[in-house]
């Protein structure tokens, strides 16, 4: 099996696993009865009804601005399909899968309901597949799997369906050309999610800074003095202590840098933190030199872009509050909070319809907290509500927000 600092070229590893009579990218051929499936599980008739609407929906005292872009993206359906579409095909056999296929609490039960088995984790937080026996069937999900846990199963002689979305495998691609050309991979994102541990395992050597601070911290250590990096050393190590590869060494490992991310991140933030690794290396090396110590490449997936761009002309509306839905472990979902609370509207983080307990309570997670309860949430008289979802959201938990909205203002009415 692979180890992190292994320099073995693991885009010949996957194509070797890919080869596999016990891999499978690309589903068993029953496409249509999965996607099928999921279309009438999370489907919307409301949702579809305001999209043709114009993406306005008024009702009594209640206008909805629905965002342009919201929901299961392709990446997404496509895991769902997939994972559907492998409990078909493998009727009777043990079926797990490394960790939720997506980043939404309806779906994962979804699955648990068709004896789907999540891989436990420890109490160290890590993953224990003692229980994955030969001949079992295990889904990778929408994130990706490490290249360590890929090859375990591989090993274990398990049946492997890989539904990571393509926009990640494109990062993975990106990485593994920073790691040919012996350059060290500064990954936006955050360490301990799926997507980000899958991402640095196809690197050498790696650095995973959390945001435009974080990369401002590594920009100012790069462009410090011999002397200074080493008094500096030890801070630095310290404060990357799980967000660095093995065997770092800030002092010899930041002179040549590639720059990557976790997909779901906020485009804003990947582009600034681009910029200025790109103006730190050339202010370090020369203009003339950039080529040799930094590359960069946009690897933001198109499907959080768009849902970015609508969410901006969402909060360009007049309204008086947003909900954004999705899990509360979703990135994607929780970058969309971020930019609505930017522009100073009130905002709400649920999971579903569950968290509207009343007209006048919400339970919800504020940005960066634990999740709480907030009174007099929905006002008296006419309302302006915007609504948006991540990528990880079936139209249909939107239909059910929307529809409890709606039933409490007419009773208000």
């Amino acid at each position: 099996m692979q180890t992190q600092d292994s320099i073995l070229d693991t885009q010949a590893w996957r194509r070797s696993l890919q080869k596999s009579e016990n891999y499978h990218r690309h589903g068993f051929g029953h496409e249509a009865e999965a996607e099928m499936a999921v279309k009438s599980e999370y489907h919307s008739p409301l949702i579809q009804q305001i999209r043709d609407n114009g993406y306005i929906y008024q009702s009594g005292l209640v206008t909805i601005h629905l965002a342009k872009a919201f929901g299961f993206c392709w990446g997404v359906e496509r895991a769902v399909a997939m994972a559907y579409e492998t409990r078909s095909q493998f009727p009777t056999q043990r079926l797990w899968i490394t960790n939720e296929i997506i980043h939404n609490p309806a779906v994962n039960a979804r699955l648990q309901e068709m004896r789907v088995e999540f891989v436990p984790v420890n109490g160290q937080g890590q993953k224990d597949f003692s229980g994955v026996d030969q001949g079992d069937v295990v889904i990778l999900p929408a994130f990706g799997a490490s290249v360590q846990e890929t090859e375990l199963l591989h090993q274990k002689g398990c049946t492997i369906v890989d539904t990571t979305c393509p926009w990640v495998s494109k990062v993975w691609n990106r990485v593994e050309k920073h790691k040919k050309a012996h350059f060290t991979s500064i990954i936006h994102g955050k360490y301990s999610h799926e997507e980000t541990i899958a991402t640095s395992s196809y690197a050498d050597r790696y650095v995973i800074v959390l945001n435009l601070q974080e990369a401002q911290y590594v920009c100012d250590y790069i462009l410090a003095s011999a002397e200074e990096q080493l008094e500096r050393k030890s801070e630095f190590m310290t404060k990357f202590a799980k967000a660095v590869s093995a065997n770092f060494d800030p002092t010899t490992d930041l002179r040549c840098v590639g720059i990557a991310n976790q997909t779901t991140m906020l485009k804003s933030e990947t582009e600034a933190i681009g910029k200025l690794i790109e103006r730190t290396m050339m202010q370090k090396y020369g203009v003339a030199n950039l080529n040799q110590h930094f590359m960069a490449f946009n690897t933001i997936c198109d499907a959080t872009q768009e849902r970015q761009d609508a969410m901006l002309e969402l909060v360009q509306k007049p309204l008086d509050l947003i909900l954004v839905i999705g899990g509360f472990n979703s990135s994607n979902t929780t970058h969309l909070q971020e930019m609505a609370i930017e522009r100073g509207i009130p905002s709400y983080h649920i999971d579903g319809v569950q968290r509207l307990l009343s007209p006048h309570q919400i339970e919800h997670k504020p940005l960066g907290q634990p999740i709480r309860i907030t009174e007099n949430w929905l006002k008296e008289g006419a309302i302006q509500v915007g609504i948006t979802s991540g990528a990880s959201t079936p139209d249909r938990i939107l239909e059910e927000v929307i529809t409890q909205v709606l039933a409490w203002k007419q009773d208000c009415a």
